[in-house]
């Protein structure tokens, strides 16, 4: 028999490119933000925003997901462009990818799963605030806040656009309302010259197309030792971003993506856009939630983002430039709305004190420092509370059989936070000559515990007694034999 066809389906792939062509308008100001933070021709970024956006959405292991330069990475290269000059950066990009590509390679995409939950809904929580408050600076005229008319209307601008992104839902699903809002606010502007900033007040983002070079920069070991520090942050600050960004991705589409093949794509593309003369990026969660949130879902709706991006800085320059960057706000202010975790709130008071300091410890560092260090943070304090918590269910139980020898059982988990709960369950001094240890309820974990077994036998030898240590598991055995301690089976 032959294998039966899927039907063409023409609604997934409107809504795909109409999703792109939104998630486009939305990616061109951020990507020149964040190319001015980091000291660099706005060209730089997008034309890594076009590599990156259209390679990942092509090979990556999350359709519907959007990558490109984020700012998150800007940061974290600035220090290098204003001593070294962009030359060094596109190397720093090119190496930072090689690394990306290195870490998908040996498949430890997996390690986002030791990123606790709380973790992620700080994580999602400080990224929302950190995009909210970006979009305060367009409320400015150079370092001078909008007063007057000019803020009024800027005001009413972004009002109406986060009204027409609301309410648009409601009467229609046939088009993404976020490109209505731009579109429409845009041509009111248009249409009635209102004196509002625009796009290309930001910058002009007319050129032509990336051209593939190696980076003029000396291939030495001076070198790089120079883009090392930068390449390996850089790579690790992308990744973690990604790979949290593809968490919420699973969430909200209610399937599963491939985070070893997405790091890959992404390392492969940061290395394209080195040698193309474009930023570095990762996924970039506010362009992925407005992607989403218009019905993108395959792959097409990236790869429309990417390649009309690369259509605005050949072609479509003068029109672009004429955007109303309040309709842009607008649209960034319901995508913080939408991606703040609401739900966090209201469980404050169900969850345990320890998540909660979590969740707003993330939440905190991330829009005060940078999220590799707001993650980090997060994963310690949720660390030692597993530990702590361990560490406290550790017990024990006793009998006295009738030749008056001791039996001791304990249950739980031993290791380094465990050590001095599990000595104090012994009473060397006070037990009788022969006494046994089942271990059948221990996990023995680490060598912290290894030693406070031979120092359990040691105190009991010092006393006259033997201890005699039972039931332990295959793994606890080995464990011991490599530590060159007897056990007694």
């Amino acid at each position: 028999m032959q294998p039966t066809r899927k039907p063409f389906r023409l609604a997934p792939v409107r809504a795909d490119v109409l999703a792109g062509l939104t998630t486009a308008f939305a990616l061109v100001p951020e990507c020149i933000a964040f190319a001015l933070v980091a000291h660099l021709n706005p060209l730089l970024g997008l034309y890594g925003a076009f590599i990156i956006c259209t390679l990942t959405a092509l090979f990556g292991g999350r359709p519907g997901m959007v990558s490109g330069a984020a700012g998150s990475m800007a940061v974290v290269i600035v220090a290098l462009v204003v001593q070294h000059g962009v030359q060094y950066l596109l190397a720093t990009v090119l190496l930072g990818g090689l690394v990306m590509l290195l870490f998908g390679l040996l498949r430890l995409g997996k390690l986002v799963r030791l990123v606790p939950y709380p973790v992620m809904l700080g994580f999602v929580n400080g990224l929302a605030i950190v995009i909210a408050l970006a979009q305060l600076e367009h409320f400015k005229s150079g370092q001078a806040w909008l007063a007057g008319n000019a803020l009024y209307l800027m005001l009413g601008l972004v009002a109406l656009t986060m009204a027409i992104v609301y309410v648009l839902p409601r009467l229609t699903r046939a088009v993404p309302p976020a490109l209505v809002a731009i579109l429409g606010v845009g041509l009111l502007v248009y249409l009635f010259d209102l004196p509002t900033r625009t796009l290309g007040d930001m910058a002009h983002i007319a050129g032509g197309l990336p051209g593939l070079a190696l980076p003029e920069v000396p291939w030495t070991l001076d070198t790089l030792r120079i883009i090392a520090p930068y390449a390996v942050l850089m790579a690790m600050v992308g990744l973690l971003e990604t790979l949290l960004t593809l968490n919420l991705t699973d969430e909200i589409t209610e399937s599963r993506g491939h985070p070893d093949r997405e790091c890959v794509a992404l390392g492969a593309a940061n290395m394209v856009s080195g040698l193309c003369g474009g930023m570095g990026g990762c996924a970039m969660i506010g362009q992925t939630v407005i992607n989403l949130g218009s019905g993108g879902r395959g792959r097409l709706s990236g790869v429309v983002a990417g390649v009309m991006i690369l259509m605005f800085v050949l072609f479509l320059a003068p029109l672009i430039e004429r955007i109303p960057l309040a309709a842009l706000v607008g649209v960034m202010f319901v995508v913080a709305q939408q991606t703040f975790a609401w739900a966090s709130l209201r469980v404050l008071h169900k969850v345990p004190v320890n998540d909660v300091l979590t969740i707003v410890a993330v939440t905190v560092v991330t829009v005060f420092t940078d999220l590799a260090a707001a993650v980090m943070f997060g994963i310690i304090i949720a660390a030692l509370n597993f530990a702590w918590q361990q560490a406290r269910e550790l017990y024990a139980d006793s009998d006295v059989h009738a030749d008056g020898s001791k039996l001791y059982r304990v249950h739980g988990t031993l290791f380094f936070a465990s050590v001095t709960t599990f000595l104090n369950q012994f009473t060397p001094a006070d037990d009788p000559a022969e006494v046994t240890l089942d271990c059948a309820h221990l996990r023995v974990v680490d060598y912290s515990a290894i030693a406070a077994i031979k120092t359990l036998r040691e105190r009991y030898a010092k006393a006259g007694k033997h201890l005699r240590v039972v039931h332990l598991t295959e793994r606890c055995k080995q464990l011991l034999r490599r530590a060159g301690e007897q056990h007694t089976a």
